[in-house]
């Protein structure tokens, strides 16, 4: 019989004794799986931090600051909403008592806050109307931020630019009585002394 001689003594030479398990080999078979749950989560991560809600690169996407109810800026590019006017900061409209109330104040707060309840806003440019891009904007959530607005009685369908694209959501922010249409108010073009048409 051949002996084996060296760091472990007496171990026969044909017969497969399994050696003692070093700690730093025990501690690598413990760490693999949490090495590997790491490098996972890193790989999602970055592919979701890269496509934020599928956004082209045509489009302009980040957290939006409100300016009124129909124009933002993101990342310094103002940006006004293809096919919707909101009533003007300044624009004063009546509630259902007859009592005044700040609409276009009340519009951009609304704004603010469904814009906030799912980031970023991501906007597709449609052209340019003065310093401003025109675009059609959607939430993280995927939800068109006019149709949100016109729904909701607190901008109204511009058909002279929409041709009739929120007409549907316009009907039904008359027939609840959401937002202006409680009250009443003048189109926000007339206010701004512009042509509706």
């Amino acid at each position: 019989m051949l002996w084996k001689k060296g760091r472990h003594q007496g171990v026969h030479i044909g017969r497969e004794i399994p050696l003692p398990k070093r700690h730093d080999q025990r501690l690598e078979e413990q760490m693999f799986p949490r090495l590997i749950a790491v490098r996972v989560f890193a790989l999602v991560l970055g592919i979701l931090t890269a496509l934020p809600a599928l956004a082209t690169d045509a489009d302009i996407a980040g957290r939006a600051s409100v300016i009124d109810g129909d124009t933002i800026e993101i990342d310094g590019t103002r940006i006004r909403f293809d096919g919707i006017d909101a009533p003007e900061s300044r624009q004063i409209c009546l509630d259902t008592a007859g009592t005044k109330y700040r609409c276009g104040q009340q519009s951009a707060l609304a704004l603010d806050d469904f814009l906030a309840a799912s980031r970023p806003t991501i906007c597709t440019p449609k052209g340019k109307s003065w310093d401003r891009i025109v675009a059609t904007c959607r939430r993280a959530d995927g939800e068109d931020v006019s149709a949100w607005m016109v729904r909701n009685g607190h901008a109204v369908d511009w058909p002279k630019y929409s041709k009739g694209r929120y007409a549907a959501e316009q009907r039904e922010a008359q027939a609840s009585g959401a937002g202006m249409w409680a009250g009443q108010f003048e189109q926000p073009c007339i206010v701004r002394k512009a042509r509706c048409d």
